[in-house]
């Protein structure tokens, strides 16, 4: 190996006429515009898909004489002028969601809010492979989102040399792991510099030195995203350098580091840019060292203590869970946490109890510094993905919150969404045009734009997915041959694979991660029955699988082996396929080409799960567990149900997949394909277009990240926004007014008791209202700093409450520092009723009243 001695950056040479082709390259709006990607396809196909759509290494490798014959070329001029146009018209847009909600885009108190969204990863495009899985391109979807809506949102995150792996099988069908090297001077990212057009750096704390970090940008639309890499020679350490190397790779050292750089960097980093946010987001737990940063700069700046700049981050931050699998939590190790934390600590005013206090977590018989833990205690808002998951999330953090009923744990839930442009094939689109109102494209969360799919014929619907089928199963076909040519096989059986898959056939997809609960292989417990499904000649079902299992995680690797192995087996090898290293592109084809798509997680494991949502905008059918996002969209006209929600203890496991293989097996037999089969004489089946118009109008307009990313701004971030600046404008008299009260409010909350308790009546008949009174010692606290509440609802067979309502009481009187509450309560229904009486704190800028052990009960 040779060391260069100097280093030079070499550029395309565009013909002037083409020179903005540049802006068009290096914005990754070129992702989800059509216009875009037919332009840079029409350049050069083979170099187009060979970069794997990444148009800045197009243009670095197409031949200047193919840039001189499109300079001439009237056709490709006007292409190129089209593209221009409605680039700079998007880019330059005033009258998006976040402008007409928000006037002037400064909220109610005139100053611009700057929202920074922390993600490990971000999926974007297969151009940057800085992603793994569903997290990072759901973050991607959420900056895309966030672009169309004109929301001031920045994004963090780390930009990896080798990002997540390459997947291949071998002979054996086993997975395989490559890491090749990503070449971010061909990729649209560019260095951020400063006005003397040097790189800029920020560092970090290490043990024993710091560690330097260089920031890219990838400009989404209109969001910017700063990308952290420690691969620069001011880290003389290979460790440091190669820190940025790998998604989720190496031991917990590396992982602990990774995120000191993600969170405590991104803060530095975004300073160094002269930002900053106003709001904080984060997406996982893995950025929460950001919050340390923002308190500790908050204290040098003011003079604060860390309890009074805590109580200020908190305010400003906003969190979502993405787990509902504890083992899938990010926790460290107390040696870890004192490794690398023992100066910072003492720059926070903490001892080593009081900061790792602010993670602990119990583990049974041990303790572990939880990032979760941490963000929920320095968050004012936290989410998790769906309905569900976030019941499931109140249930696994109800123990952070004693005394406080589980249905009213604040984690709340902003149900996932997919950005549509992304992922709608540009056939559907083309129909969605000529047919739907054109606001389709921009105002998506509309559900009344998708109710005129009625107006599309039948038979233009069933063919243009039939369309986008055939190009799937060519598509798949292509894959599989070079998938057979790099393992070696033999002549015979790479010719054979033009053979697999039938275009008109049922096509089912099954593509995600290969984690062992998602259950990969249930489909093939019973292989005669399968045998039977997929080899009738009148009504013949195939499937195509893809997806990575975790390098580590061999029990994953081993669902990928035997899906393979079956593949091969004489009986199945034209109808089932598994598609290698499953990507961004990979994705598209399968979620436009396939009708069916299959999940069949153990419920309640999944979050929430997108890649359904994206079938829907492509007029496939879902069919799922009732778990995730599908638990709240299924409804028998929209598509189909694996059993009714239930759900099995860990002893029960072996039980549940024979259940519900059978109820697959069944439904498949008995609804799924004679639906899709019943067609009429012009081969249109009508049942089956039914459903997917049903699910375009039920679904489609609900299951989008614009949907999702106003659910976040209206409920978080603006809300968010405007706290902080009330607390902190012109200075912080508010914010201290505030935190100093919260800081001592545990201490004076030992004065506060609930003395006694009188209800009118012990038998009333229904709809007979009463009084109920309450009496209430409150200490050194004001009747304006607590909120007095009657908690009432049906009683269980133990005589609890079932998921109680609560409702203010009024303040009728004070005698010798005790005070009278009363409230009417009306008795709606029969049985027996619970009545009990609450207190807890009350302030204008708490955004929730369920603070941890600050309520009283009666």
């Amino acid at each position: 190996m040779v060391k260069p001695v100097a280093t030079v950056s070499v550029v395309p040479r565009l013909p002037k006429a083409l020179a903005r082709l540049e802006d068009l390259a290096y914005n990754m709006r070129f992702t989800w515009d059509h216009e875009t990607i037919s332009l840079f396809r029409r350049l050069d196909p083979d170099i187009w898909e060979a970069t794997h759509h990444n148009p800045v290494a197009l243009l670095g490798l197409i031949s200047q004489d193919k840039l001189e014959a499109a300079k001439n070329d009237p056709a490709f001029i006007v292409h190129y002028e089209r593209a221009l146009e409605q680039f700079d018209a998007y880019m330059n847009n005033k009258r998006a969601w976040f402008n007409e909600k928000y006037g002037n885009g400064n909220g109610k108190n005139g100053m611009k809010p700057i929202i920074a969204y922390f993600s490990m990863e971000f999926g974007l495009g297969e151009s940057l492979p800085n992603y793994s899985g569903g997290l990072g391109v759901l973050s991607g979807d959420h900056l895309k989102s966030a672009s169309d809506l004109n929301i001031p949102l920045v994004g963090v995150g780390l930009l990896y040399q080798e990002g997540y792996f390459q997947q291949y099988l071998n002979a054996d069908g086993w997975q395989q792991e490559m890491y090749p090297i990503n070449d971010f001077y061909n990729m649209p990212l560019r260095l951020e510099r400063d006005k003397d057009g040097n790189p800029i750096k920020v560092s970090v704390q290490l043990p024993g030195r710091k560690l330097y970090i260089q920031v890219w940008r990838a400009q989404v639309g209109r969001v910017p995203l700063f990308l952290l890499d420690t691969n620069i020679p001011d880290n003389p350490r290979e460790e440091d350098r190669s820190l940025t190397d790998r998604l989720y790779g190496g031991d917990r050292r590396t992982r602990i580091r990774q995120e000191i750089v993600l969170g405590i960097g991104g803060i530095r980093a975004l300073d160094a840019l002269g930002l900053r946010p106003t709001v904080m987001h984060m997406n996982e737990g893995h950025s929460a060292f950001a919050l340390l940063e923002r308190a500790r700069c908050l204290m040098r700046e003011n003079n604060l203590s860390f309890a009074q700049a805590k109580e200020i981050v908190a305010a400003s931050t906003v969190f979502t869970l993405h787990t509902p699998v504890p083992a899938g939590l990010e926790r460290f190790g107390f040696d870890l946490i004192d490794e690398h934390f023992t100066e910072y600590m003492q720059e926070l005013g903490l001892s080593r109890s009081q900061f790792i206090d602010l993670a602990r977590e119990n583990m049974g018989t041990y303790e572990l510094f939880s990032m979760s833990v941490m963000a929920l205690k320095m968050c004012y808002g936290a989410n998790g993905v769906a309905k569900l998951h976030g019941e499931v999330s109140k249930d696994m953090w109800n123990w952070m919150y004693p005394n406080v009923p589980r249905h009213e744990v604040p984690v709340e839930s902003v149900t996932n969404g997919i950005h549509v442009q992304t992922w709608i094939s540009r056939e559907m689109a083309t129909l969605f045009d000529r047919y739907l109102d054109p606001a389709w494209r921009t105002e998506e969360w509309r559900k009344e734009v998708w109710q005129s799919i009625e107006n599309v014929p039948d038979s233009e619907l069933w063919r243009t997915h039939a369309r986008r089928r055939e190009r799937l199963v060519a598509y798949a076909r292509q894959r599989l041959k070079k998938q057979l040519q790099r393992r070696g096989a033999g002549k015979a059986e790479i010719a054979a694979a033009d053979e697999v898959l039938n275009p008109d056939a049922l096509t089912i997809g099954f593509a995600r991660r290969f984690a062992t609960y998602k259950r990969a292989t249930l489909i093939f417990r019973d292989l005669e029955r399968l045998d039977r499904l997929v080899n009738n000649p009148e009504r013949p079902v195939q499937f195509i699988f893809a997806g990575k299992a975790h390098p580590h995680d061999n029990e994953g690797k081993a669902f990928i082996r035997e899906i393979v192995r079956i593949a091969h087996m004489p009986r199945f090898r034209h109808s089932f396929v598994f598609l290698e290293n499953y990507d961004m592109s990979v994705a598209r084809y399968l979620v436009q080409g396939v009708d069916v798509w299959l999940n069949n997680p153990r419920r309640p494991k999944e979050a929430s799960g997108t890649s359904g949502m994206k079938a829907i905008y492509n007029g496939c059918l879902n069919f799922s567990v009732l778990d995730g996002w599908w638990d709240e969209a299924y409804k028998p006209e929209v598509g189909w149900a694996i059993g009714a929600g239930e759900e099995y203890d860990e002893k029960s496991l072996e039980e549940q997949d024979r259940i519900e293989s059978e109820a697959l097996y069944n439904v498949l037999e008995q609804d799924i394909v004679p639906t899709f089969y019943a067609q009429r004489r012009d081969g249109i089946p009508r049942q089956w277009v039914a459903m997917m118009k049903n699910a375009i109008k039920e679904l489609a307009g609900f299951f989008n990240t614009h949907r999702m990313v106003q659910e976040y701004t209206q409920k978080y971030y603006m809300p968010a926004h405007e706290r902080i600046v009330r607390m902190t404008t012109p200075k912080l008299e508010n914010a201290l007014s505030y935190v100093n009260w919260r800081i001592n409010l545990p201490k004076l909350w030992g004065g506060v008791r609930v003395l006694s308790v009188e209800v009118e009546e012990s038998q009333v008949k229904v709809g007979t209202k009463t009084d109920v009174r309450a009496t209430v010692v409150l200490g050194e606290l004001k009747p304006e700093e607590v909120r007095v509440q009657l908690y009432y609802g049906s009683l269980d067979t133990r005589g609890e409450i079932i998921r109680g309502e609560a409702v203010d009481m009024e303040l009728v009187g004070e005698q010798d520092g005790q005070y009278l509450y009363k409230a009417t309560h009306k008795y709606s229904t029969t049985g027996e009723q619970g009545l009990s009486v609450r207190v807890l704190p009350h302030h204008d800028f708490m955004s929730t009243p369920f603070q941890p052990e600050l309520i009283t009960w009666a």
